[in-house]
């Protein structure tokens, strides 16, 4: 090795020293993290192959998914709650999202008195905590006590009311509703951000060729905030399939009535800690939580290696 070449090696380490900093200030996050999620994550998905044979906890594969999807009791609390987490991520997808880009894109009109108003209003309820949302709304429905019925009767729609909190056939509508009021704010400040960060020129151009209003919004600016369309909708999609608090709120354990709003998450709830005269069941309880893990992975990646590359071409 020459002179020349230790000399370059030499200004080369110089030049770059070793930010072991960076190392110390990542590793207290990197330590509570693998602490509060990693590890968790770990020990659902080893417990999930374990169950507890003449008192000892014994290894039996996939017994437990096996009895999850097969017995016929457990398999149809299960296929009940998935098909309600689906119905309950649908209405979200189709009510909560698309008034949440329509609330933004008003918003985001240059004219608009009072914007800064209307943005906290909107967002407010994302701030207040599920439990004072779900009671809240439980006094705002109730058929004894609560505003719904004279409220309508003000406006001539009273015949109209029933008890939707206590149908099966409205039950879960009525809570995924309540979830939609209070968690619109988020889609309306991620879309409103997006259409905030659209070039003013790509703006001006459009106004040049004559297209303006909500053929401007329809031509232009919804196909440059796809991408952020498309975070909203995986982020709905993780956050309907961990949902749990507003039903156990609204709804309490047994989810009912009838388990019409059992979701994955309040079956996860009893069956792992129990609730009145059912024992709590470890192993089965991590079975569900791996099938939760597992769904959830699943939509993530088709999202991340599928529908993201074909929108990230309308990317700046």
């Amino acid at each position: 090795m020459t002179d020349a070449t230790v000399s370059e090696a030499e200004l080369e380490a110089v030049r770059r020293p070793r930010r072991w900093h960076i190392a110390v200030f990542l590793l207290p996050a990197l330590v509570v993290y693998s602490a509060v999620m990693i590890l968790p994550l770990f020990e659902t998905l080893r417990l999930s192959l374990f169950n507890t044979v003449d008192g000892q906890s014994t290894f039996v594969g996939l017994a437990n998914f096996k009895t999850l999807f097969g017995d016929a009791r457990w398999a149809s609390d299960f296929w009940n709650a998935l098909k309600n987490n689906f119905i309950f991520f649908a209405i979200h997808m189709l009510v909560q999202n698309p008034i949440g880009i329509a609330l933004a894109a008003l918003l985001s009109v240059p004219k608009l008195r009072g914007a800064a108003f209307y943005r906290t209003a909107i967002f407010l309820p994302t701030l207040l905590s599920f439990v004072i949302v779900g009671f809240i709304w439980k006094l705002i429905l109730s058929p004894i006590w609560g505003v719904s019925p004279y409220l309508m009767d003000v406006v001539g729609l009273k015949s109209l009311f029933a008890p939707w909190l206590g149908r099966p056939g409205s039950a879960l509508i009525a809570v995924s509703l309540i979830s939609v009021w209070q968690y619109v704010g988020i889609p309306m400040m991620l879309i409103y951000a997006a259409l905030l960060s659209i070039p003013e020129e790509v703006i001006e151009a459009a106004e040049c060729d004559g297209v303006t209003g909500w053929a401007q919004f329809f031509k232009i600016k919804l196909p440059l905030i796809l991408p952020a369309i498309g975070i909203i909708s995986i982020l709905t999609f993780v956050g309907n399939f961990n949902a749990f608090d507003l039903v156990y709120t609204v709804q309490g354990a047994l989810a009912g009535p009838d388990g019409s709003t059992d979701i994955l998450g309040t079956l996860l709830y009893r069956t792992f800690f129990g609730f009145q005269l059912q024992l709590g069941d470890r192993s089965m309880g991590a079975t569900i939580a791996t099938v939760m893990f597992l769904i959830i992975l699943a939509g993530v990646s088709l999202y991340l290696f599928v529908i993201q590359r074909r929108i990230r071409r309308y990317q700046f």
